[in-house]
């Protein structure tokens, strides 16, 4: 009986021993508590991808409006102030494109040598922003003259060398034209000549009406018409608005004796 006994008692604790080790080894492998993460589970912060920054959008300022006969406003204005600046009259700075100012865009875009449209584009402001200026022949000492231009169209008054003013011109057509039975070259002939006399009102010549003419070449003036283009188309003389020359004559610009040189 007490080996019996012994036998049963010896038995019990191997069971409780063997029981004891297989709860450790299940601990081991059982589900991490909560607050402490597996060495087996990702980082959310390794998994979570990060968020791209927009590109900013770039708006283009909207272009600057073609500026054409007729239109008004403060944009017309900046323009008149700046046709003044470099020399190319055009009347009060009223912020009104008429034909005063489309005359002085006219020589602006002969003197830069671009399309002689009257108009401001993109290739005219380049040439307001650059500051063109039509460059005289005669040089320091010549005193003072008015210069005309057959290759660019172009009036301009002198004095030593350095351009004051411009107008836009329009001189001889080149073309044949006939008058009482004979055919003659509308030209105007180049030289250096002088105003030797001139009439305060309109000349109802053989040819058509002259407005004021300043006559320096014979029967050749400069003389007011009522419409300038922006290429040659007169019988030889050289035209210009009749706002041009008013102000020509209020102004003094072109006096008797003034020296003429046309090339």
């Amino acid at each position: 009986m007490r080996k019996v006994l012994t036998f049963l008692l010896t038995a019990g604790v191997a069971i409780t021993l063997a029981a004891g080790c297989s709860r450790d080894d299940t601990s081991t492998t059982s589900t991490p508590s909560p607050g402490v993460p597996s060495s087996a589970a990702p980082s959310p912060s390794a998994t979570k991808s990060p968020t791209p920054t927009p590109t900013p959008t770039k708006t283009k300022p909207p272009a600057p409006r073609k500026l054409k006969v007729g239109a008004k406003g403060a944009e017309v204005v900046a323009l008149q102030k700046r046709l003044t600046e470099l020399g190319y009259w055009n009347g009060k700075a009223d912020g009104n494109f008429g034909g005063t100012t489309q005359q002085a865009v006219f020589a602006l875009q002969k003197a830069a040598g671009i399309g002689r449209d009257g108009t401001v584009g993109p290739q005219t402001r380049k040439a307001l922003d650059a500051g063109v200026r039509p460059k005289a022949k005669s040089k320091a000492g010549s005193g003072y003259l008015v210069e005309i231009s057959l290759k660019k169209q172009l009036m301009m008054f002198v004095k030593d060398g350095a351009v004051v003013a411009t107008l836009n011109t329009s001189t001889g057509s080149n073309r044949h034209y006939d008058y009482q039975g004979q055919t003659y070259l509308a030209d105007t002939p180049t030289g250096h000549f002088k105003v030797g006399r001139q009439i305060d009102g309109v000349r109802h010549g053989p040819l058509g009406d002259l407005f004021r003419p300043k006559y320096f070449n014979g029967g050749i003036a400069v003389h007011g018409a009522p419409s300038i283009p922006p290429y040659p188309a007169s019988h030889g003389c050289a035209r210009v608005s009749n706002a041009a020359i008013n102000w020509i004559w209020s102004t003094g610009k072109v006096p008797l004796k003034t020296k003429v040189w046309v090339y």
